[in-house]
């Protein structure tokens, strides 16, 4: 089995005291084991630009035919899609802001949801071409719980990577932490430490 390679999302505006950073660390480098190559994309340091008209003129043009200048216009969006077509599992860090996602992971969304790049349409409708990934979603919340009536974040997640061809989307289930007990939260960071082993197994 070739080494993996791990694509780490961060996408909380917080540094210090991050949940989702922390658990995300912890379950990208047991992913990743002694072999693995794990890549950071920080989206709070590197933030990606919001998509605007010149960027949706470029996206809509045949790539045969665009500019210099349109091609320009997507580099940075073909850089980020191609760290996703590299990568074996996605582990995104999810800090839940107003019960959806974070504004910077929606931008990061907008750039490499790309029709003719990671989906494309057919007579019998969408086809996500990022098939054969693993996602991982590491949620964290102050109160909302995993899948109540007040998370708009994991629904959607599942959905628009679904929508993209990964279709296996698990989840590290850090909501409502200040409401967890001692022994809750150690289960959950071991889950996120011990995570490669089900993963590699069921893989095999």
């Amino acid at each position: 089995m070739s080494a993996p390679n791990i694509l780490r999302i961060n996408s909380s505006a917080r540094k210090d005291g991050s949940l989702s950073r922390e658990l995300s660390s912890l379950l990208a480098d047991a992913l990743a084991g002694e072999t693995g190559n794990v890549v950071v994309r920080d989206l709070a340091d590197r933030p990606v630009p919001q998509v605007d008209a010149d960027w949706v003129g470029a996206n809509f043009t045949d790539p045969s035919e665009r500019s210099d200048a349109q091609r320009e216009t997507l580099k940075g969006s073909d850089a980020l899609i191609s760290e996703l077509h590299a990568a074996d599992h996605i582990v995104i860090g999810v800090a839940m802001y107003n019960f959806s996602i974070p504004s910077s992971l929606k931008a990061w969304i907008d750039q490499v949801a790309r029709a003719r790049e990671t989906f494309r349409y057919s007579e019998a409708g969408p086809e996500g071409l990022l098939k054969g990934k693993t996602a991982w979603l590491v949620m964290a919340s102050g109160g909302a719980r995993l899948d109540s009536e007040a998370d708009f974040a994991t629904p959607y997640l599942r959905f628009i990577l679904g929508f993209l061809g990964i279709t296996d989307v698990r989840v590290i289930d850090g909501m409502g932490w200040p409401f967890l007990e001692d022994d809750q939260k150690h289960a959950v960071r071991e889950l996120a430490r011990t995570a490669t082993a089900e993963t590699l197994m069921a893989a095999e």
